[in-house]
């Protein structure tokens, strides 16, 4: 069994299951209690699935972009889990959660709020098996998104409305489902100094920088 973790917007997903599927979910909603909740909510989760945690497999984490505070509370519960159990970790961009939420024959473009007038936007094609990214995610001005992926027709993620698509949101089972597909999750190779993917310094993260006296390093590991 898997635990999949995704906290990037402000509805933290948690799931456990394996490749028979989705044992269990969990759903906290409000960014700002995802750190008084999201550990109970992974108890919660792994009591439904009857699993102790001593029996994981492994741990899937979506990684951003998106929210700041709620990256470092996701990255933060998953370094604890991993010290506590050594189990694999890996990792995978919180858009291609969302795109691989709505499969379908046609090349998905995932977006989300950059705050700014801008969005995180990235394309994927969901095929069998197999991710291929056609857009890696990035920060662009909402009015520029469609024109750097004009072919993509299928719009989904939180900000979705904006360039006229349906909101949607990560969901940590199509995370467990990514699980040993090509191209669609990386391994962290060492967990300690790795980091969320955040998009772009936020308040949030030069007021941590500031504090620790030292940046953030994007450190994800080796792709599969």
């Amino acid at each position: 069994m898997w635990l999949a973790i995704d906290t990037a917007t402000d509805r933290a997903s948690i799931a456990v299951g394996g490749p028979g599927g989705v044992v269990a979910r969990e759903t906290v909603v409000g960014a700002r209690r995802h750190a008084a909740e999201l550990l109970p909510a992974i108890e919660r989760c792994l009591a439904a699935a009857g699993v102790r945690f001593a029996a994981l497999e492994g741990l899937v984490l979506a990684d951003g972009p998106g929210s700041f505070t709620g990256l470092r509370v996701g990255a933060t519960v998953a370094r604890a889990l991993i010290r506590v159990r050594a189990v694999p970790c890996w990792v995978t961009p919180s858009l291609l959660v969302c795109a691989a939420t709505e499969p379908g024959p046609e090349p998905v473009l995932a977006v989300s709020n950059a705050l700014r007038g801008d969005l995180y936007a990235a394309a994927y094609h969901c095929r069998p098996g197999a991710v291929e990214t056609l857009l890696a995610p990035t920060v662009l001005p909402a009015a520029e998104v469609l024109r750097r992926v004009p072919a993509v027709r299928r719009i989904v993620g939180p900000a979705a409305a904006t360039l006229g698509g349906e909101p949607s949101w990560p969901d940590a089972g199509s995370l467990l489902g990514l699980v040993g597909t090509a191209g669609a999750v990386t391994l962290v190779v060492d967990p300690a100094s790795w980091e969320p993917q955040y998009g772009r310094p936020a308040e949030a993260q030069v007021k941590w920088e500031r504090d620790h006296g030292r940046r953030l390093v994007h450190s994800l590991g080796t792709p599969r």
